[in-house]
């Protein structure tokens, strides 16, 4: 059995991984990063960026069906899955082979197998054993599905729904939340009947109600359906489909169900527990600055407890690195991290929401302002309806801004800067926001909660 040993061990190559190990190497650290599958994890190849490229091919079969509304003469004829998939998976290639290069041009020893814990800074991969002064764990998550309910045949998870070679005529979505969506959108623009079932009273419960309540309309307008505040109880898989039931006695038909009801930690196996690692319910454990109940063992991404979101592993992974080298970096806000639900119309978010604000501060000493994209030229221009919402504290900071309209995921940067360096809306509203541009309905909300409220009525 041979040893190896370096400063830096990292298991697992996702975002938290790889974004370790890059930091770490450029810091001037020995670092093995083990990997089972290819750099990148979920997000680069079964996540974020392929569901993007879906949604993209998306938006473009509803700009063809809308065409004649902008007085350009087109014909939507049919979804080619397989031209979809080719397009999709070229741009999966062309970033995993620049993730990979990258990694290669850096001292990071890149070990492909399935590693496993075996002594507290120690990663067995095959006959192999790679000890590190420091071992990050980073082994992302899984599909998960409910107790009971089995993956298989007509009874899919996203990693199945981003493979398929044809579009369905019918689905039921089981779950409501950013990956459930997601799907959902894609589908309805690709021509399919859709039917998401939540558990929870509202479609995208984590998201502020405003949001939630627009999402709703907007889906309604788009032809997709959704049962709320209604409990799945069970499936039949037929030949050509699947009987969902659900525990209000109601049945639908579909040709598959998709399971997108979260995300759990992939921890099972690996040995964490065994070598002193604190977990909770599949999680490991850590402090704010990122440090397991093992000294000198740090964990990053999915498998902690908190927001499952490529960037957040991401940022996690460069906090580690930098812990490590004794850089003693700030402690990750996690109210700070934006979020994005790329479906159509799209959501961003970032900070607290109505609910969390007035339970943090009291209902009496915060403010809230809608600015209805109504009266933004871009947004018009685009044919997109929606609302950017600010919520501050009175005579304080504005605490949360959340989003929805098309492409307001591109207006997230600026947002989470204004939360993040805690501004003032009078700070914001003296700022330019160039004109006409989606971006100055920004600039008009903060004008408005500073009172001075110009292109808004107040």
């Amino acid at each position: 059995m041979a040893e190896h040993n370096f400063d830096v061990v990292i298991l697992g190559g996702g975002s938290g991984g790889y974004a370790a190990a890059l930091r770490s190497a450029q810091l001037g650290k020995s670092v093995a990063l083990i990997e089972k599958d290819k750099l990148g994890g979920t997000c680069l190849h079964r996540g974020c960026i392929p569901t993007k490229a879906l949604l993209h091919a998306a938006e473009v079969a509803d700009t063809v069906k809308d065409a004649a509304h902008y007085g350009v003469s087109a014909n939507f004829n049919a979804i080619d899955m397989n031209v979809v998939n080719t397009y999709r998976d070229g741009i999966v290639d062309k970033l995993f082979k620049g993730l990979t290069g990258l990694v290669n041009s850096k001292n990071i020893t890149v070990v492909k197998g399935e590693g496993r814990m075996v002594g507290a800074k120690t990663i067995q991969v095959g006959e192999d054993r790679y000890t590190g002064t420091n071992l990050v764990l980073a082994s992302g998550s899984y599909s998960r599905s409910l107790p009971g309910l089995e993956i298989g045949g007509r009874v899919i998870t996203s990693e199945q729904a981003l493979q398929m070679t044809f579009v369905p005529n019918k689905v039921i979505v089981l779950g409501g939340g950013v990956i459930g969506v997601e799907f959902a959108s894609i589908w309805r623009s690709f021509g399919t009947e859709v039917t998401i079932v939540e558990g929870l009273p509202t479609l995208v419960p984590n998201e502020d109600a405003s949001v939630s309540k627009a999402l709703e309309r907007a889906f309604r307008k788009r032809g997709i359906e959704f049962k709320t505040g209604v409990r799945f109880s069970g499936v039949q898989q037929h030949e050509n489909g699947v009987i969902v039931s659900l525990e209000s006695g109601e049945t639908l038909e579909a040709e598959l169900m998709l399971v997108a009801v979260g995300r759990g930690p992939n921890t099972a196996g690996l040995g964490y527990e065994e070598n002193g690692i604190s977990m909770d319910r599949g999680y490991v454990l850590t402090n704010e600055r990122l440090q397991t109940s093992v000294p000198g063992v740090y964990a990053a991404g999915d498998i902690v407890p908190g927001l499952q979101l490529a960037h957040r592993g991401f940022q996690q992974g460069i906090f580690i690195a930098e812990e490590i080298a004794g850089l003693n970096p700030a402690v990750i806000d996690e109210n700070g991290i934006p979020k994005v639900t790329y479906c159509e119309p799209e959501i961003a978010s970032v900070g607290l929401s109505e609910a969390k604000a007035a339970e943090k501060f009291g209902a009496d000493n915060i403010s809230t302002y809608e600015y209805n994209l109504g009266g933004n030229g871009k947004s018009q221009i685009l044919g997109t309806a929606g609302f950017i919402k600010l919520i501050r504290q009175n005579n304080g900071p504005v605490v949360g801004v959340h989003m929805i309209g098309s492409r307001v995921g591109e207006q997230i940067g600026e947002a989470q800067l204004i939360v993040n360096w805690e501004a003032y809306p009078e700070d914001v509203a003296t700022l330019i926001h160039a004109h006409p541009t989606m971006n100055e309905a920004i600039g008009e909300a903060h004008l408005a909660l500073a009172g001075k409220p110009l292109h808004a009525h107040a």
